[in-house]
């Protein structure tokens, strides 16, 4: 593998690690602070995907396009679909088993499918990349990397930038870090704990739609998209600990590294080499790398 093929690969790496980073952190905040198993997490993804691709001809209209625009058009309608769907069902499931969650959250999965068939039908869709990003950054006389997948980089680590500050530098973040670690000591404090959930989900909603709004233009949007990511975003919460922001940033960018170049070296096993990290991290650190909170 000569240089510049090595370039390309990691920056698909850092890429695929850095969106796995959004999607994980909103899991890891709902896992780790409410003790929610959120099956429907991989659904806010697809919900964000599908808001990309049905309102960029509404913002069209209304405001004479704009790719930013449209993204933050999205960004709102899944932070209020986030307060809403924390307000109808999540906050009945604090007190409840494991298994009720997962039959709740696995009925929800079922409800959002049905919502997109009757609304946009069960095509794959494509959307549209702004023609400001769709060029390329040349590396040498033959190869290129897109800007649209430098932009998504750049975006998901400006994003981690933001979280990290609002986690270790605000009130807010010192209250939610206290959050996943006691609750109940929390609530004793005067904190407002149903408030502060709702502000995480609605956060963990919110970042999961810009995920796949960012993802939409290279991956396209399509049934059942959600699914498949869902798992993958498990697994990094497990690696980098529940309830850790560090450890889920670390989690993806190693999983990143491990898939894209698993596909290029050991193609046969690649689907499974994710899962032997997995196994190795957590006999080597049963709770994950690294502690709730940080």
């Amino acid at each position: 593998m000569d240089f510049f093929t090595f370039l390309i690969q990691t920056l698909n790496s850092v890429q695929y690690g850095l969106l796995l980073f959004l999607l994980a952190a909103g899991l890891t905040l709902i896992f780790g602070i409410m003790g929610v198993i959120n099956l429907a997490h991989g659904s806010f993804y697809m919900i964000g995907a599908y808001l990309a691709y049905g309102l960029a001809p509404i913002v069209t209209g209304m405001f004479g396009g704009g790719f930013i625009t449209t993204m933050l058009f999205g960004l709102v309608v899944s932070i209020l679909l986030g307060y809403f769907l924390e307000w109808a069902f999540y906050s009945y499931l604090y007190q409840r088993d494991h298994l009720q969650q997962v039959l709740m959250t696995y009925g929800l999965i079922l409800v959002f499918e049905e919502v997109r068939s009757i609304l946009v039908g069960d095509d794959v869709h494509g959307v549209q990349m702004p023609d400001w990003l769709s060029g390329s950054i040349q590396l040498n006389d033959v190869m290129t990397y897109p800007t649209y997948r430098v932009f998504i980089s750049g975006m998901c680590l400006l994003l981690a930038v933001g979280m990290y500050i609002v986690l270790t530098r605000t009130k807010l973040g010192m209250m939610i870090r206290a959050g996943s670690v006691n609750r109940e000591m929390t609530q004793s404090l005067g904190i407002n704990i149903q408030f502060l959930y709702r502000v995480v989900f609605a956060s963990g909603v919110a970042i999961a739609a810009f995920a796949g709004m960012v993802a939409a233009p290279v991956s396209s949007v399509y049934p059942g998209m959600g699914q498949g990511i869902l798992i993958i975003c498990f697994v990094v919460v497990v690696i980098g600990g529940i309830g850790s922001i560090k450890g889920a940033f670390v989690a993806a960018l190693l999983i990143g590294f491990v898939d894209t170049f698993g596909k290029v070296f050991l193609p046969q096993i690649a689907g499974v080499l994710v899962y032997i990290l997995m196994a190795v991290i957590l006999l080597w650190k049963p709770s994950g790398l690294f502690k709730a909170g940080s």
